[in-house]
């Protein structure tokens, strides 16, 4: 029997499910509260593991799934990420309106993500980018009941719940969080049989998201700060790897594109965006949600 660990959210045992359905040997689902999943939860993205990863660490469960956007780059002791499953589209989904340019001037846009915010704010400082929080039914409801006139959410969650209904249309324009669509399986340092990570874990999507923990891991970013980071595969066995780091009002960003061999290029896009200032603006923005 694997016991597979688990956020109680909706799109966490959603997932959770998804792969435990994958796996060579009969399951048990356990149901994790985190600190992420108490009402009105701040701080860093370790809200939403760390539950998790003291349970693994207790011998209470032997797998932890996540959200791979939502695992920091630094995992516990004796802990590691064991496998990645295929990815769904990483891309960030509009509700209420098909695309942000068909949005009138003044339009209020919700998204509960700092990097969503700042990239709109970048490409539309006409809008007003409101917060909204909550799960995703708690989110679409506002967006359903006037609160907001449209929405921004990942859509690989929608789809995964089976609110591809929802979607208006997908925006190309912004760069996705590290991550993105992607889950992450962790478990104890070599207490995973090779046969559950080889049923689990997808090569493309494994080296793809490889590269962006690499790229925000390389800047020094956090929680706090608005990065994106985007890698596809191309021809010839590289991979396309793609940065974004702003100010959360979206009045000064860097981005960065680099086509080249999986390995290290994760650095060497962070050192070219830092050596274009990109450590800078992470830092203001960071002073910037302090103050």
């Amino acid at each position: 029997m694997i016991r597979v660990g688990t956020r109680t959210s909706a799109l966490a045992l959603t997932q959770a499910q998804w792969v435990a359905q994958r796996l060579p040997d009969e399951t048990e689902l356990v149901p994790i509260k985190t600190s992420g999943d108490r009402p009105a939860a701040g701080g860093d993205k370790s809200r939403w593991v760390s539950g998790l990863e003291q349970a693994l660490l207790a011998g209470e469960i032997d797998l932890a799934v996540h959200s791979a956007k939502d695992v920091p780059a630094e995992l516990a002791p004796d802990l590691s990420l064991v496998a990645i499953p295929s990815r769904a589209d990483p891309r960030d989904a509009i509700c209420g309106a098909p695309s942000l340019a068909s949005l009138a001037p003044g339009a209020s846009v919700g998204t509960s993500s700092l990097r969503r915010a700042a990239q709109i704010r970048a490409l539309r400082e006409d809008l007003d980018v409101v917060e909204v929080r909550g799960n995703v039914d708690t989110r679409l409801r506002k967006l359903a009941d006037g609160a907001v006139d449209a929405l921004v959410l990942a859509r690989a969650g929608l789809e995964r719940l089976g609110r591809f209904d929802e979607i208006g249309g997908v925006l190309d324009e912004l760069v996705p969080a590290a991550g993105q669509g992607a889950l992450a399986v962790e478990g104890r340092d070599g207490a995973v049989p090779t046969a559950v990570i080889d049923a689990l874990t997808d090569p493309s999507a494994a080296t793809c998201v490889g590269a962006e923990r690499e790229l925000t891991r390389d800047l020094n970013a956090t929680c706090n700060t608005p990065v994106g980071a985007f890698a596809r595969e191309v021809d010839g066995g590289q991979i396309e790897l793609r940065g974004w780091v702003g100010l959360p009002d979206g009045s000064q960003w860097i981005s960065d594109v680099l086509r080249g061999p999986p390995d290290g290029l994760g650095t060497a896009v962070a050192e070219r965006m830092l050596a274009a200032g990109a450590g800078e603006v992470l830092r203001a923005a960071e002073r910037g949600l302090v103050g």
